[in-house]
C-alpha cells in the first residue's frame, strides 16, 4: 500500500470512536500473547549515578537494519505496544533495541534523577552503544509520545548525527511540552491522575536507592506542578518555562535532515493539532495526521492484514519497510 494513503487511511472501531475512548482503550485492551524471544540485557552509562537498561532482541535477518524502539511517558520497555510492535519487526527478522530512560523499567533505582522530554543526550548515549555495537548496521529511531519528542530534538539540535541513521518516526509526539502540560493538568483529570501515579512509583524508587537526591515526591499533583517543583530544577533549567522552551520540538524540526516521519491524529487529546500549524518544518520532514486514533490508539475498524485491530502497530511496521526498501534502493 502507498505509505501516504495508509498514514491517512484509519478508520476507527466503532465502539471507540473519540479520541478518548480511542487513547484508553488502546492502552487498557490487552494484545494477543506474544512469541518472543529471549531479550539480551545492556547497561548504558548515561552519567554519574545515571544508568539505563536497554534490552535487545537480535536480528534474524542481518541484511535489514536495527530498530530502536522508545516508549512514553510512565512507560518502560515493558509497555504493551513496545512489546507488541518489537514483537512484530523482530518477526520479520529485524533486530529490534527496546529503551528504558533513566528511572524507568529495569533501570528504576538505577539513577539518581528522571527522565524527562529533553532527555536526548540519554538517547544519544543509547544510540552510540547501538554503533559501538553494530558499527556497520543502520539504524531506524521510533519513538512514541513524550519519546518523539526527544527523538525529534535529538535530530534536531544541531549534534553530530551518525550517518547510520537512516530515519526516524515520532509517533503522537508533545511537540509543545507548555501546551501539552497544561492540557494534561488543567483538562484531563484522568490522564493526568495515571501519569502521576506512574511517575510516583519511578519516584519512589529513586528515592529508595538515592536517599540524600532531590525528591521528586514534593508535588505529585498535575504534570505542570511535578515540572515545576521537580523536573526543571532537577534537569538544571532555570525555571518550567526554560524547560518547555528548551525541550520542546517544535523549535528543533527546520534543522531536521534525516528522512522523518510524525504520526499525530487530529483528535489527540494531548497533542491537539494546533501546535503543527505555522511551522518551519525542513522538507526532510513529513506529518501525518488522521482525522482519528486518539493519543497512540489507533484500534480499527477492521483487522489489519497481520490479523488485530492494531492499526498503529501495522502502520509502523509499513513505514519501516519503506524507509528499508529507500535504503535498498539507493
Amino acid at each position: 500500500m502507498n505509505l501516504e494513503k495508509l498514514m491517512n487511511s484509519f478508520e476507527p472501531h466503532w465502539a471507540f470512536r473519540g479520541g478518548f475512548l480511542q487513547t484508553v482503550m488502546g492502552s487498557q485492551i490487552p494484545g494477543q500473547p506474544l512469541v518472543f524471544p529471549d531479550k539480551i540485557r545492556h547497561v548504558i552509562d548515561l552519567d554519574v549515578d545515571a544508568k539505563a537498561i536497554m534490552f535487545e532482541v537480535v536480528a534474524t535477518d542481518k541484511s535489514k537494519p536495527l530498530v530502536l524502539l522508545a516508549h512514553g511517558m510512565g512507560g518502560c520497555s515493558e509497555s504493551g505496544y513496545i512489546k507488541r510492535i518489537a514483537e512484530k519487526l523482530w518477526s520479520q527478522g529485524y533486530g529490534v533495541f527496546l529503551a528504558n530512560h533513566r528511572g524507568s523499567g529495569s533501570g528504576m533505582g538505577l539513577s539518581s534523577s528522571l527522565w524527562n522530554g529533553g532527555s536526548s543526550d540519554d538517547l544519544g548515549k543509547m544510540v552510540e552503544f547501538i554503533f559501538r555495537e553494530y558499527p556497520l548496521q543502520n539504524l531506524i529511531l521510533i519513538g512514541f509520545s513524550l519519546s518523539g519528542n526527544i527523538i525529534l530534538k535529538y535530530l534536531g539540535e544541531g549534534r553530530s548525527i551518525f550517518s547510520g541513521i537512516i530515519g526516524a518516526l515520532a509517533v503522537n509526539p508533545p511537540i509543545d511540552l507548555r501546551v501539552s502540560s497544561h492540557i494534561l493538568s488543567n483538562k484531563n483529570w484522568l490522564f493526568n491522575r495515571y501519569f502521576m501515579k506512574l511517575l510516583g512509583r519511578q519516584a519512589e524508587a529513586l528515592m529508595q536507592h538515592y536517599p540524600t537526591a532531590m525528591d521528586p515526591r514534593e508535588n505529585l499533583s498535575t504534570i505542570w506542578n511535578f515540572d515545576v517543583s521537580y523536573t526543571a530544577p532537577a534537569g538544571g533549567y532555570k525555571d518550567v518555562e526554560d524547560y518547555y522552551n528548551r525541550c520542546s520540538a517544535n523549535s528543533y524540526l527546520k534543522n531536521i535532515h534525516i528522512p522523518t516521519t510524525i504520526l499525530c491524529s487530529l483528535d489527540d487529546p494531548f497533542v491537539p493539532p494546533e501546535v503543527f500549524k505555522n511551522l518551519s518544518i525542513n522538507g526532510a520532514v513529513t506529518l501525518y495526521q488522521p482525522e482519528r486514533g486518539g493519543h497512540m490508539g489507533y484500534i480499527s475498524r477492521h483487522p489489519t492484514p497481520k490479523g488485530d485491530h492494531r492499526w498503529m502497530d501495522f502502520a509502523v511496521l509499513e513505514w519501516v519497510r519503506e524507509i528499508r526498501n529507500q535504503e535498498v534502493s539507493i
